[in-house]
């Protein structure tokens, strides 16, 4: 009975200050799978509850209903790292130096951005996520980045995540610049592929020294990805691209808000 009225008593002082008694916005973190496992980096996990959001691994699933009921229970959607996307998926025929592709996961991926855009869900994507974001909305990549680009400068480092091996430029006036508060800084590099055409619902704000695209955004900054590893900076304490997951916690606090 004294606890029912201690809990009574912290509410009623919480309504007045306008303090909400709801949760922190939940964030939905992709996974990828081996074998029997499905997995996400905790470098992923760290980074989300770092930003002040609730980390929440989304099975994998080819299943549009299970997909609907776990964006039922998201505020934002994190599209993480993994293997080479079918290149069929975007109009192509594979190249011969494609790598690992998972066809459950890139049903996956395609299906949780899609749905997840149809409702509002804020998106930030990070490397295979980026390139799934954009061959979701109609973009399409780059498959093989040394056989495709001419002058192509090292895009698979082989240095530690918190490192960065090469700089890229960020457009004026854009979120990323806003969020990072630079016009070039060095990021880590961890694939062979990349956005080629960029859908048209995308505004290209960064590029690396060779013009491999680094960052996409939504005119209202709503649905944005990274062609690098923020989180491996993150979770080697480094703060420096913190923002970039702040930025998607504030934009899912702000979607939760409207539900």
């Amino acid at each position: 009975m004294k606890r029912f009225f201690f809990a009574a008593a912290v509410l009623m002082l919480l309504v007045p200050l306008g303090v909400s008694a709801q949760q922190k916005p939940v964030i939905g973190v992709s996974c990828s799978i081996d074998g029997s496992t499905v997995e996400a980096g905790m470098t992923y996990i760290v980074s989300v509850r770092k930003a002040g959001g609730i980390p929440f691994i989304i099975p994998l699933t080819t299943s549009e209903a299970e997909i609907d009921e776990y964006l039922d229970k998201i505020d934002g959607l994190l599209m993480t790292g993994g293997e080479d996307v079918s290149p069929l998926l975007f109009g192509q025929e594979p190249s011969p130096f494609l790598g690992t592709v998972v066809p459950e996961r890139d049903t996956y991926d395609l299906t949780l951005i899609r749905k997840a855009v149809l409702k509002g869900i804020p998106i930030l994507g990070i490397c295979r996520g980026i390139q799934c974001l954009n061959i979701a909305m109609g973009g399409d990549l780059i498959q093989d980045i040394p056989s495709e680009v001419p002058d192509a400068i090292q895009h698979r480092q082989t240095g530690p995540r918190s490192y960065g091996s090469h700089t890229i430029t960020i457009e004026k006036g854009s979120l990323m610049a806003r969020l990072l508060g630079e016009k070039e800084v060095a990021v880590n590099s961890f694939h062979h592929q990349a956005c080629g055409k960029v859908a048209s619902c995308f505004k290209v704000t960064a590029k690396a020294p060779d013009g491999i695209i680094e960052a996409i955004e939504s005119p209202d900054g709503k649905f944005f990805g990274v062609q690098f590893h923020p989180e491996g900076f993150v979770y080697s304490g480094k703060k420096a691209f913190l923002p970039i997951f702040q930025h998607l916690v504030k934009m899912a606090g702000e979607y939760a808000a409207s539900k």
